[in-house]
């Protein structure tokens, strides 16, 4: 240990008093610092400079007319593009544009088409057309440049697809708002219509019932109007036939009222004859009776009794003919009233033959009792001789007898006088009056007649037609059964999915909240748990790691491992004595790029004490490395140095993303000191995590103790084979 302290202090003293030496050291302390802050302070924020960036814009669209109302898509971009300073937008021609382009003036030229507003307006059309806007880039100019561009690009079709989705949709949610209020309005009559269809679904097999029963009885009655049309000749000739009747039967009433005129007189006067014969007859019996008969003429008195009630029994007789062709002359008008269904008359008719009935009934009494009293007559004349004695009784029934008939008569012809003959009188005039009217409907159904026939043949053509059409419905019932149980299913699906009260709130949202919201739908709500202000503080723990590294790279170029003249030092001493001259260096090395980092560059950081210290325990394993491989393998150990260096610059993850990186890189990178040194210094940067700290720091621990056993135990032994292989390269002239 003593041997090993003496190597470090030694150079320690040479260093001190060697001005040439410590100039040199001095320089490769600071040199690697000036690597990390050129770098750093060089991507410290290059996507803020983008407005730096010329980008050639030719607007050749033309413009196009949708719906009456003129739009130019292009004038409009080119106006925004004007208020946008995300580049440096050059608006010039096609061929100034192209031609700049190629020289390199221009890193991009964006040209809109002639007729980039017309196809945007395709979108009201059956078959809308996508705008095309063509992107030309140079890509020679740069690597990263072309990448800045197309974000130029993208950024100027989001712009146009944004404005265009919020503009359409502000024209379509003003239609759903309208929508919205024609639907509410409509609610009920929308309601109305399910409860129509439910309805309907219930009704339908009654609708195919009826339907079907409705086509049977067209075919009945089809069958019922050609027997109609079948009867209206019958029915013509029955008219006829009825007002010929009701003619005749007129004609008879009025010679039956002319001949009732005529005998009316003649009755009167039989009557009276008859009346006053009664009162002969009864005033000659009372005679008789109170004077003394002599039974010695009795024989002329029978014959003159004899006599007088023939005369009543004449009158009597010739009443009864009158009567009887009154009452036949009704039983006729009585036949007319039934043929022409009058029930009217009928009943007149019937009354009027009663009475006559009756008045006959009492003519009969009265003719019965004169031929009675003619009987008497016969019986005094035969029994006058043999019963004188009892003449005075017959006699006395006789007067009896007179006197009754006597009263008969009078109450008859008061009857006749007061009840029959104006009623029988009466009866015929309205027995005319009634075949009047008859006579009129008669005529008024002959003369519908041929309008019943012109209805019926119409109706016939008409129902053929309906049967056409009820043949037609019935065949599609089955269609329109099913239609409306599917709608009616649909109905009832809508009802339990959606509620339309719901779906017309949803149409009445505000038209321009609408169109904010589809033209930024989504808004990006940006939370950074490890917050890095700008793009070279992200950059610093490559950067610095890098210049930690190179800082290794330069003390093995410049410093020798090996120290000449010192034969009574082991290998191990040797080894052990120059690693701490390195590792002090080392250790400034990283003190100064760190502390560069916080107070020169004044790189936001969340813990710079950690992100000191961390560099110095990374200067520590990466000279532990450096230091080793040279000092073991000489020569070829400087080459595997620089070999790790480009292998851990492009595998450690440091610019681009591990996943992002080719598959070897990807399976080398969990072996690569940079892998852990790189992570150790962003958890300074953003914000430690301390289980990922001891995840590297277990790691790089173990990168320095291998290159320490490596060192230890096996400097002697290869060096005695390298020493070989230097001696070899020396002869030949081309290595030191």
């Amino acid at each position: 240990m003593k041997n090993i302290w003496r190597i470090f202090s030694r150079d320690i003293k040479n260093t001190g008093t060697n001005w040439v030496a410590l100039l040199l050291i001095g320089g490769l302390i600071i040199l690697p610092s000036l690597y990390a802050w050129f770098n750093i302070k060089a991507s410290w924020d290059p996507y803020g400079q983008t407005d730096q960036i010329p980008i050639g814009v030719v607007n050749e669209d033309t413009g196009a007319t949708v719906r009456d109302e003129d739009i130019d898509v292009g004038q409009e971009l080119i106006s925004t593009l004007k208020e946008n300073p995300t580049m440096d937008w050059h608006f010039v021609n096609r061929h100034e544009a192209m031609e700049k382009l190629e020289y390199g003036e221009y890193f991009a030229v964006i040209v809109i088409p002639e007729n980039f507003s017309k196809k945007l307006g395709t979108v009201i059309d059956d078959q809308p057309e996508k705008a095309d806007m063509e992107y030309y880039v140079n890509e020679k100019i740069n690597a990263i440049a072309p990448k800045i561009t197309d974000k130029g690009a993208s950024a100027i079709t989001d712009e146009i697809s944004s404005h265009f989705i919020s503009t359409v949709n502000g024209v379509i949610f003003d239609i759903f708002n309208d929508i919205g209020l024609e639907l509410e309005q409509d609610l009920p009559d929308i309601e109305r219509f399910e409860n129509y269809i439910f309805d309907l679904e219930e009704n339908l097999p009654e609708i195919n019932q009826l339907i079907n029963q409705t086509l049977a009885d067209a075919n009945s009655a089809g069958d019922m109007i050609n027997r109609a049309q079948e009867l209206v000749p019958e029915a013509e000739r029955v008219t006829g036939n009825g007002l010929e009747t009701i003619d005749n039967t007129t004609a008879y009433l009025n010679k039956a009222e002319d001949r009732l005129n005529e005998i009316a007189p003649q009755v009167q006067e039989d009557l009276e004859r008859v009346q006053q014969i009664a009162e002969e007859t009864n005033t000659f019996l009372q005679e008789v009776q109170s004077t003394g008969i002599d039974f010695s003429n009795g024989a002329e008195l029978t014959n003159q009794l004899d006599e007088q009630v023939a005369q009543q029994i004449e009158a009597v007789t010739s009443i009864e003919e009158i009567l009887r062709q009154i009452q036949q002359q009704q039983n006729t008008q009585g036949e007319n009233d039934e043929a022409t269904e009058t029930e009217e008359g009928n009943n007149e008719n019937n009354q009027a033959n009663q009475q006559i009935e009756q008045a006959l009934e009492e003519l009969e009494t009265i003719r019965t009792g004169l031929e009675s009293a003619q009987e008497r007559s016969g019986e005094i004349r035969t029994f006058v001789e043999e019963k004188q004695s009892e003449i005075e009784g017959v006699i006395n029934d006789l007067q009896s007898l007179t006197e009754d008939t006597s009263t008969k008569i009078d109450a008859f012809i008061t009857e006749y006088n007061e009840s029959i003959e104006p009623t029988v009188l009466a009866e015929v005039g309205r027995a005319k009056n009634t075949l009047a009217d008859a006579r009129g409907i008669l005529v008024e159904i002959q003369s519908a007649i041929p309008e019943v026939e012109r209805i019926l043949s119409s109706t016939e053509n008409d129902l053929g037609e309906g049967e056409g059409m009820l043949e037609t419905v019935q065949d599609e019932f089955p269609y329109v059964n099913d239609k409306v149980n599917q709608i009616a299913d649909r109905i009832r699906e809508i009802q339990g999915e959606t509620d339309i009260g719901e779906i017309i709130e949803l149409l009445q949202n505000d038209p321009d909240a609408e169109q904010g919201f589809f033209a930024e739908p989504v808004q990006l709500n940006e939370n950074k748990i490890f917050p890095i202000e700008n793009y070279g503080s992200g950059m610093t723990p490559f950067y610095s790691v890098l210049a930690i590294w190179v800082g290794g790279l330069l003390l093995i170029s410049l410093l020798s491992t090996d120290t000449p003249n010192l034969e009574n030092y082991s290998s191990r001493q040797i080894y052990f004595g120059k690693l701490f001259t390195f590792i002090t260096i080392g250790l400034l090395q990283a003190s100064i790029v760190t502390s560069g980092d916080i107070f020169l560059l004044d790189v936001t950081m969340a813990n710079p004490g950690w992100f000191v210290l961390f560099g110095l325990l990374i200067s520590l394993v990466f000279m532990l490395i450096t230091y080793t491989l040279v000092s073991v393998f000489g020569d070829i150990g400087k080459a595997m140095v620089i070999v790790l260096l480009v292998l851990q610059i492009a595998g450690s993850g440091g610019t681009y993303p591990v996943v992002l990186l080719p598959d070897f890189f990807q399976a080398i990178h969990p072996f690569l000191p940079f892998s852990y040194a790189i992570d150790l210094m962003r958890e300074a940067v953003g914000g430690i995590v301390w289980s990922r700290v001891l995840h590297d720091l277990i790691f790089l621990g173990i990168f320095g103790i291998a290159a320490i056993v490596l060192g230890a135990f096996l400097k002697q032994p290869i060096n005695r084979q390298s020493k070989k292989i230097k001696q070899k390269s020396k002869e030949s002239g081309l290595f030191h």
